[in-house]
């Protein structure tokens, strides 16, 4: 199988307002995917711009999640 990211690591932001503060199920049409990017320091900086337009809704949570390339067999 091809390695899609071409053997680099990337960052994306996702998240939500979550159903409830135990954070296990987003509300339908609240979701959010941010990226992707090529640093952390991108996708946080995303992240942060986000969470503080969203400060005011304890049930909106963002997380800055990495994608890396497959372990070779």
């Amino acid at each position: 199988m091809n390695d899609p990211l071409n053997g680099r690591e990337i960052w994306v932001v996702w998240g939500g307002v979550f159903r409830d503060t135990s954070f296990a199920e987003l509300e339908a049409g609240t979701e959010e995917l941010h990226g992707p990017f090529a640093t952390m320091q991108d996708a946080e900086k995303v992240w942060l711009e986000r969470m503080r337009r969203m400060v005011d809704i304890a049930s909106h949570r963002l997380f800055v999640l990495r994608a890396m390339p497959a372990p070779k067999p």
